[in-house]
């Protein structure tokens, strides 16, 4: 199950991105939509970085019973970027999911041989989705 808590107008479509979460886990998963000054906070309180960014996530201690983490999410990003790339807001939206719920899983393109990338890759062929995040950000 996803719990999200949506703090913004984005539509989200919830039985794609549980569609998504059940391909890769079983556990919970906390969902937040958010703005770039909120999102922004958070970024300088946990990661030292004073600026917005797209997709945070917060991986939970593994404990029976436990959500997974949580992932929070910039709509404010979501559009910019979807603008940015042609491609609609909903794939941008499920794109930054998939990549955050990917480093929930331990996955992580800054210090892996690219399997966080391989994963994604897949993830969005399967779910027929624009270029990944890793491979636009690496162009």
């Amino acid at each position: 199950m996803i719990d999200i808590d949506n703090r913004t107008s984005l539509e989200v479509n919830e039985p794609f991105l549980q569609t998504i979460s059940h391909s890769l886990t079983d556990k919970d998963i906390e969902l937040i939509i958010t703005s770039n000054a909120e999102i922004q906070k958070i970024n300088k309180e946990y990661r030292e970085i004073d600026k917005p960014t797209d997709v945070l996530s917060f991986p939970y201690d593994e404990m029976p019973m436990a959500p997974l983490g949580s992932i929070v999410i910039s709509h404010d990003m979501v559009k910019l970027k979807a603008q940015e790339l042609g491609h609609k807001e909903s794939d941008e939206f499920a794109l930054l999911f998939i990549h955050g719920l990917l480093h929930l899983l331990d996955f992580d393109h800054e210090v892996d041989d690219g399997e966080m990338r391989n994963k994604e890759e897949e993830l969005i062929k399967q779910f027929d989705l624009p270029i990944s995040l890793i491979v636009r950000t690496e162009g």
